[in-house]
């Protein structure tokens, strides 16, 4: 056990430092999300030249009470609006010293059943340092004469009144911002400094933003060993987190993540790691089901969970209900014509049966690229769907129900239908960011859900979706496979898909602009892995300049010029690109687009966002869900106000309001770093939405980004006109490098939960994704570091082997209980019948 380093999370001297001892008079402001208080002070005390009776002093705080005095400590400081204020690194309750002093703290309304007298007795029985002597050993309460509830009363006031400080003063001695102070407090509450004592690398685990870096940090000053428990335990999650919030995967294969620990942990500290050492701590984080793993891969277990539940969950949906049987297949072809007579259409051979089939199954998935008429089956469905059920459409609570991932998608899906959709979280009622979904929602109300751009649902949202779908519930998917996955791990849709077990129809035949749109033409070459041979002369609705990476933004500008000379409106400009760093990149172009489309000029508010101006008429992009205020993870919108206060005293905090599609949103000060300028956007944040104009450079400094489903998106974009601009040989480079599937399993749980259990993978060599066991020499040489190619050194990981913990898997399947692999009275051990009798 490590020693406890006092200076970290004792009381902290004040030294030399500036101190201020005064009563809160007055809270001006605090924040609602963290610590972060600003308070007017009547002073008592103070080592520093100040000439009034109070003071304003800023920091981070726990519970504030007026009329409490305080020691705080910290510096002067001068704000440039409010002028001279204190700024608070520490703080502490002050504890008066006198008897009548404590007597009176005693007996406040802060410890309620402590009158005056109770008090005076304290006091004379355990002297003027009666509350160092309480909160160092609470057993003396008990011979002080009172009740029990007067006890309770003055030891957890106590205890509440120093303990929580002391937490936060603990958290910001190591240099923990005041939101993340909040963060880490929220989540281990009175425990957080024994915790932090104990495994500082909790907070890499269950804390979001504090990385293993950190961890490791706070570590080594409270003197745990390289090769510590915790340490590798820590290294271990980390690099479970990083492989799948990165690179999307589910799972990662056992030798890549133990060459991964290893190197992580050596790197760390510069000292070598015996391999077999993180092997047994693998294997005991799965003996504690801590981890999850199967055929070789570890999974975090949301992820290996969340695969399962999304199999059992549509298994599930595809059970038809007998009360509430599917349409008829003849009598939905004849009412179709019906349909193409009412909305002046005729369909072909190939929709019809895309429109038929997905009616006639409870789960349906549907996919196609630009222009296959996607929307096209989508109205035909919901029309067709009306007119077999007599639905009113203009009825203001309809059974369907129209959904998307982002809010500008489901815009861009009530636009299509000309009926009310919404994005999944509100749809399911979530009122948290991503990583704070709940394990269950309420179910949903109606009979058939059509949700868009599925490509981009991940695993976690996925599960949680289909558990709100009740059993006679329809439901259709719809996507691109060929775009870009998921931010979100996972590859849901693809998967689906894949598994060629539940109905699908893909699309292929161009039905919009077929022979007029460029646009769509160069999307299906790209997907195809081509450069078409005019790829690089005027087109009527697309065009490309050739320019190096620093020429980008002047042929970028000298676009927008023209064509806000031909009547364009800015707002039907997007700039598009794969990178954020570099002349061509994301920040360098949203700085100098924002000169072009909203220059500054006097007397227009402006506000300063991570090192970015942010001015009244800017385009910004919303950078995580908010569904309280119904704005969500790429919703863009226009700053149309900026309340930065008057000088002297305020109404209110600082804020922008934000006019988005669907609404307008005030967004306090806290929030400011959840905007960013959109000018230019990513093609990840541009997915869901389309564009009249877009502009996309590709330059050699984006290679590390180039895969073919990127430009696909990129170009799917466009609704109108694409100018592409840079260099041929990047978008030649892009279109020839093929992203690679991410490591996933439920394409397998699908044929386990879908398929015939005993035909799975058994003609189908692409379902094995088993990676190789780790190879284990035994020869009594001493443990070799991780080789260059990615394979482990001799005697590595032994107990790994012998326990076969790579090949265990803890999922009961039916295929396994028929097998006779399980024994039915598995853990039953020693347990008779009668045993459950006598519990009753």
């Amino acid at each position: 056990m490590v020693q406890q380093n006092i200076e970290l999370f004792g009381t902290p001297q004040l030294r030399d430092e500036a101190f201020v001892v005064g009563q809160v008079a007055q809270v001006f402001f605090q924040s609602s999300a963290n610590f972060y208080k600003v308070l007017l002070v009547k002073i008592k005390d103070k080592n520093f030249d100040w000439s009034e009776s109070t003071i304003t002093v800023t920091g981070n705080f726990a519970d504030i009470k007026e009329e409490t005095p305080y020691r705080f400590s910290g510096r002067l400081v001068k704000h440039p609006k409010y002028g001279q204020q204190f700024q608070a690194d520490n703080y502490q309750t002050e504890i008066p010293s006198s008897k009548e002093g404590i007597v009176t703290y005693l007996s406040s309304s802060q410890f309620p059943g402590i009158g005056e007298k109770t008090a005076e007795r304290i006091v004379q029985k355990l002297g003027n340092d009666a509350v160092s002597v309480l909160l160092q050993d609470p057993n003396k309460a008990k011979k002080l004469g009172l009740n029990e509830k007067q006890q309770k009363s003055l030891l957890d006031n106590l205890e509440a009144d120093q303990g929580i400080e002391q937490i936060i003063i603990g958290l910001n001695s190591l240099g923990f911002s005041s939101n993340m102070a909040a963060r880490i407090y929220s989540y281990f509450q009175e425990d957080t400094l024994n915790t932090i004592h104990d495994d500082p690398y909790q907070l890499s685990i269950h804390i979001n933003g504090i990385g293993f870096y950190r961890a490791d940090q706070i570590a080594e000053q409270l003197g745990f060993k390289p090769d510590d428990s915790g340490r590798l335990r820590g290294a271990i999650f980390h690099v479970l987190f990083e492989y799948s919030s990165s690179e999307g995967n589910t799972f990662v294969p056992g030798n890549i993540l133990l060459q991964k620990v290893q190197q992580l942990l050596e790197e760390g500290r510069n000292v070598e790691i015996d391999p077999n050492k993180i092997a047994d701590e693998l294997i005991k984080l799965v003996d504690q089901r801590k981890l999850a793993v199967e055929n070789n891969n570890f999974y975090l277990k949301k992820y290996f969970y969340g695969e399962w539940d999304i199999a059992t969950q549509l298994a599930r949906l595809m059970q038809e209900d007998s009360e509430q049987p599917l349409a008829d297949e003849k009598q939905l072809t004849a009412d179709l014509s019906q349909i193409e007579t009412q909305m002046n259409i005729e369909y072909d051979l190939f929709q019809r049966d895309a429109i038929t089939k997905a009616l006639t199954s409870k789960v349906f998935l549907l996919t196609g690229g630009p222009g296959t008429g996607k929307t096209t089956i989508i109205n035909a469905i919901v029309a067709l769907y009306a007119y077999e059920n007599d639905i009113d459409l203009e009825a203001k609570r309809l059974p369907i129900l129209l959904a998307a991932p982002t809010g500008r998608a489901a815009k861009r899906m009530s636009e299509m239908t000309g009926l009310p959709a919404s994005t999944i979280h509100r749809l399911l009622g979530i009122n948290g960011h991503e990583e704070q979904l709940p394990e269950e929602v309420d179910e949903l109300d109606g009979t058939l859900l059509i949700i868009d751009e599925t490509s981009m649902v991940d695993t976690d949202l996925m599960k949680i979706l289909l558990k709100s779908i009740p059993d006679a519930m329809q439901v259709i998917f719809v996507g691109d496979r060929h775009q870009l996955p998921s931010v979100g791990p996972g590859q849901v849709f693809a998967d689906m898909l894949a598994s060629d077990l539940l109905p699908k129809k893909e699309l292929t035949k161009i039905y919009r602009q077929g022979e007029y749109s460029s646009i769509i033409s160069l999307a299906h070459a790209v997907n195809q892995g081509e450069l078409p041979v005019d790829f690089s002369q005027q087109q009527n609705d697309r065009s490309f300049i050739r320019c190096t990476a620093k020429q980008v933004p002047q042929v970028i500008a000298q676009v927008i010029e023209v064509a806000l000379r031909k009547g364009n409106s800015k707002d039907d400009i997007q700039v598009l690109a794969p990178m954020y760093r570099g002349p061509a990149g994301i920040d360098s172009l949203n700085d100098l687009l924002q000169e072009i489309m909203n220059p500054h000029h006097t007397r227009q508010k402006e506000i300063e966002v991570r090192g970015h101006h942010l001015r009244i008429g800017d385009r910004v992009l919303q950078l995580v869900n908010d569904p309280e205020n119904n704005i969500y993870n790429g919703d863009i919108g226009k700053i149309v106000a900026i309340d930065i206060g008057d000088k002297g005293q305020k109404a209110g905090p600082d804020s922008v309001t934000i006019s988005f599609e669907q609404n307008e949103v005030e967004v306090e000060k806290k929030d400011w770093n959840n905007l960013t300028l959109a000018y230019c956007l990513s093609i990840h944040k541009s997915q869901g939405g389309e564009f009249p104009i877009v502009i996309l450079p590709m330059v050699p400094q984006f290679a590390r980004m180039f895969a073919r489903n990127l430009l696909y998106t990129a170009i799917t974009r466009a609704k109108e006109k694409l100018i592409l601009v840079g260099d041929l040989e990047s978008f030649r480079r892009s279109i020839s490098k093929v992203a690679q599937n991410r490591l996933t399993t439920l394409k397998q749980r699908l044929e386990t939960e879908l398929g015939d259990e005993k035909q799975v993978g058994a003609n189908d060599d692409s379902t094995q994704l088993t990676q190789p066991a780790v190879q284990v020499e035994r020869d009594g040489s001493q443990p070799k570091k991780t080789k260059q190619d990615g394979t482990l050194g001799k005697n590595t990981a032994e107990e790994f082997n012998q326990r076969q913990v790579l090949n265990e898997s803890y999922t009961l399947t039916l295929q396994l209980i028929e097998s006779q692999n399980i024994d039915p009275m598995i853990g039953m051990d020693g347990v008779r019948p009668i045993d459950f009798m006598s519990q009753k």
